[in-house]
């Protein structure tokens, strides 16, 4: 079987053990930078506010606000810190290992999305689509079954359905790239429906 990507492609294909492992690079997220800086401005000017407010509460000044700014002001610090994690981690590859009679597939880490956000969704769905939870399933035959190629307005999409949810396979990747994937993996696990239009697999 041709494992050998597209063109161009920066998708790689490695041995892993006897198996070909397929490693889709993350990319995108350039938008971190920005928040990074925004994010270690505002830590600077934190800084300060608290130590200006502990002072006082250390000088004798017991005033309710004073007290009840500090406690909030300190649990909006902790969550910066923890934001400004998020945002600048490196990012992990996404991979595919193709085994005998399954996928090991792993979402890997990427980059945050902060161009994902749109003004329906509500605070909790904008978070998961700017930080993507990494997600570890094994694909078994049943599981593959529901591998799809969907034609959608803004491009193809590929698709398996894991324990109730839809997974988005090769976001990262081009169109021509997730077209390639699709059709290795439609080959390789003898998935007749894999593409959404026709009803067969992609060549």
């Amino acid at each position: 079987m041709d494992l050998n990507p597209p063109a161009g492609s920066k998708i790689s294909v490695v041995d892993n053990q006897g198996s070909p492992r397929v490693v889709i690079p993350q990319t995108g997220g350039i938008y971190r930078y920005f928040a990074g800086a925004f994010l270690l401005f505002w830590l600077g000017m934190w800084t300060l506010g608290f130590r200006s407010a502990a002072s006082q509460i250390l000088a004798g000044h017991y005033e309710p606000f004073l007290i009840f700014w500090i406690c909030g002001w300190t649990l909006g610090g902790i969550w910066a810190v923890y934001v400004l994690f998020r945002t600048l981690r490196p990012s992990v590859p996404e991979t595919l290992g193709l085994g005998r009679n399954s996928v090991a597939y792993d979402s890997g880490l990427a980059p945050p999305q902060f161009n994902s956000y749109r003004r329906n969704q509500n605070p909790f769905t904008a978070w998961r689509s700017a930080f993507p939870k990494r997600r570890q399933a094994d694909l078994d035959r049943k599981e593959l079954q529901t591998l799809r190629l969907r034609e959608t307005d803004s491009g193809n999409r590929l698709t398996v359905d894991v324990e109730g949810q839809r997974i988005e396979i090769a976001a990262s990747a081009s169109e021509i790239d997730r077209e390639w994937l699709a059709g290795v993996l439609a080959r390789r696990y003898a998935l007749t429906q894999v593409s959404g239009n026709s009803g067969t697999a992609p060549v």
